[in-house]
């Protein structure tokens, strides 16, 4: 998956902190719910405004340890 259009990076949002799509909600943010046990529904639940795909792309962009 290319997370290009969905990872951003913005010096004054959250630190630096890769964002999804421009908000508020960090790359850590979502794996750090994954990895508590939270599914992909679960997660989209609780934040409506994010799509399977952006959970996805914070997973490719973890995986290639940017």
């Amino acid at each position: 998956m290319n997370y290009g259009d969905r990872i951003t990076l913005e010096p004054g949002k959250r630190s630096g902190k890769p964002c999804i799509r421009g908000m508020r909600i960090t790359v850590y943010d979502v794996l750090s719910y994954l990895a508590s046990g939270m599914t992909y529904p679960e997660i989209l639940d609780d934040f409506p405004y994010l799509t399977q795909e952006d959970i996805l792309a914070c997973l490719s962009y973890q995986e290639r340890g940017v």
